[in-house]
């Protein structure tokens, strides 16, 4: 077993070093501390006689970012959405996203960003592990007076997320060695300052460990690196180390 967990220690570094690309001689790094809680369900409760309503889910999402070394509160935000389960392993969302924003993701002050987002999110369970893939579209507004765009602009946005779970029963059968990235791309430029440049934006890789307190409730610990691309724009590109602790419960 110890072999096992060298060889996914030694393939998600492998990943991190493929997941980034060359980075600019002018990059700022910080180290930040990110918590997430994120419950989903469906409808069934409403009326456990139709079936039906089980398939139409519930999606509330609440995060909590500290950047400047983790001393300060620096992004939050606040996710709800609708789907539908069109199959047992693939579901269709629609959401809506409150994002609070402060230095020093902000270049002066704190501004509100707001999303719409739609997505696909498809998992399964294989002899390694599961595998979960989310598609995801998101439509970006700004407050009037942001720095990052026009009043007017409506940034559009793609990200493709993969995840692996591999479970070590071996150790714990509570207990999973995960895996995962996540890459942003801008379907738009922004017409200010060229804050927002069509292309690759940023790309998100954790790597960490979770726990299964029960079938519904999931605590997951690890390290993300984070690189985001600032091309054209006043400000140098970003490596963000984060700690990531993160609550998932599905009912």
């Amino acid at each position: 077993m110890l072999k096992k967990i060298n060889a996914l220690f030694a393939s998600a570094l492998l990943g991190l070093s493929l997941s980034s690309p060359v980075l600019s001689e002018a990059l700022v790094e910080d180290f930040q501390t990110w918590g997430n809680v994120t419950a989903q369900g469906n409808f069934g409760f409403i009326n456990p006689q139709n079936p039906d309503l089980k398939k139409f889910r519930w999606w509330m999402e609440g995060q909590g970012r500290f950047g400047n070394d983790s001393s300060q509160f620096s992004q939050g935000i606040i996710r709800p959405g609708i789907g539908y389960n069109i199959t047992d392993k693939a579901s269709v969302w629609l959401g809506y996203a409150w994002i609070p924003t402060s230095r020093p993701f902000a270049l002066a002050h704190q501004y509100n960003e707001n999303r719409i987002w739609q997505q696909l999110l498809w998992a399964d369970n294989f002899s390694f592990g599961r595998l979960t893939s989310r598609s995801r579209f998101e439509q970006r507004f700004y407050d009037q007076d942001a720095p990052i765009a026009g009043s007017n602009d409506v940034m559009h946005r793609f990200r493709q997320f993969v995840k692996l779970a591999v479970p070590l029963p071996s150790i714990s059968p509570q207990l999973s060695f995960i895996v995962q990235d996540e890459l942003f791309i801008n379907m738009t430029d922004s017409n200010n300052m060229g804050f927002i440049t069509q292309g690759y934006d940023q790309n998100r890789f954790f790597t960490g460990l979770a726990w299964r307190w029960n079938p519904a409730v999931v605590t997951e610990i690890g390290y993300m690196n984070l690189h985001f691309n600032r091309p054209h724009s006043a400000r140098p590109d970003q490596m963000l180390h984060i700690l990531g602790v993160n609550l998932l419960m599905n009912f």
